[in-house]
């Protein structure tokens, strides 16, 4: 009898044991991975990392519960771009979001094989993310913030009446941001207005790349070049200063100085963003969905800064602002 005990008691034992190894297989194969990089951090880039945490946890997916995520920021470096694209490739999630194009070229680099979704990137063409807008049949998807430039123009020309001369400071190593300057130069030529280009390679020649546009423009219009955005404080100073309108594309700049721009909302993109990576995590291969474009544009202006800066915004293009900074 006490041997039968014992007997019930190892097969018992052991069962719970197997349950137990069970359990444990099935958390570890509900548990999914997914890992973000942007190549700074800045408002409008950190609104778009937000709205795709939000939109995974609205999907159920929950740090430490079924989601072990991580977030690493590259601080404005190719180089460390290139190294965390690597370390993430090593540690095998199961998509890699890349904010920014050159943190997403970095991943596109480093793996043929986990899914990457891009964010924040204007042209994922030109920058040879995806061959065209249609599905790639690659590893690579994801949302682009480009936005229509005639649009733009008209902001500038409301902003600044009877403008003649457009300056603009960018980065020279961002390749979308040296698309937007070319188009941006043959679209506002078609209308009689020039562009004055001034590149910053790096975040700390923002402030004299700004200072050396004074007095030959009208205006300094941004794009959401990485560099520039990150250094708006100083961009902004050179502008009091030499009361120029800072015009620009990205909407959350306004807070931080620009007199008004019209430009994707970052966060909304975030959601969107997060939406595909949602898709994927619950089985579809990204090479089957198509790479997307922001849906919603807003137009953000800040009255106090122009009036520092100059200028006064007519009453009819504040009243059709989505926000008005006071």
């Amino acid at each position: 009898m006490r041997h039968l005990s014992r007997r019930l008691f190892v097969t018992t034992a052991l069962a719970g044991l197997v349950a137990s190894a069970f359990a444990v297989s099935a958390n570890a194969a509900e548990m999914k991975k997914v890992a973000i990089t942007a190549i700074v951090e800045h408002p409008a880039l950190d609104a778009a990392r937000k709205g795709i945490e939000d939109e995974l946890k609205a999907a159920g997916y929950i740090q430490g519960k079924n989601l072990k995520y991580e977030f690493q920021s590259a601080q404005g470096n190719t180089a460390t771009a290139a190294q965390i694209a690597r370390k993430f490739v090593g540690d095998n999630p199961d998509v890699i979001v890349g904010i920014a194009t050159p943190s997403a070229q970095a991943l596109a680099a480093s793996t043929k094989s986990i899914p990457v979704v891009f964010a924040a990137v204007t042209d994922p063409v030109a920058a040879k993310l995806v061959k065209d807008w249609k599905p790639s049949g690659t590893n690579i998807t994801g949302v682009s913030d480009a936005l229509p430039l005639a649009p733009q123009i008209e902001l500038i020309k409301k902003v600044k009446p009877g403008v003649k001369r457009v300056g603009m400071v960018y980065s020279p190593g961002e390749v979308n941001s040296t698309i937007v300057a070319k188009e941006l130069k043959a679209e506002l030529a078609k209308q009689g207005i020039s562009l004055v280009e001034a590149s910053a390679a790096r975040t700390v020649d923002v402030p004299s790349a700004a200072k050396s546009l004074v007095g030959k423009v009208d205006v300094i219009y941004t794009t959401t070049d990485n560099n520039v955005v990150s250094a708006y404080e100083s961009l902004y100073k050179v502008a009091v200063d030499s009361k120029l309108p800072l015009i620009a594309a990205d909407t959350d700049t306004v807070k931080r100085g620009a007199v008004a721009a019209l430009g994707q909302n970052y966060y909304d993109m975030g959601r969107q963003t997060g939406k595909l990576v949602v898709r994927i995590l619950k089985g579809e291969k990204p090479g089957a969905i198509a790479p997307e474009v922001g849906t919603k544009l807003n137009l953000v202006v800040n009255p106090g800064a122009a009036e520092k800066q100059g200028i006064k915004l007519s009453p009819e293009l504040i009243k059709t602002a989505k926000e008005v900074i006071k």
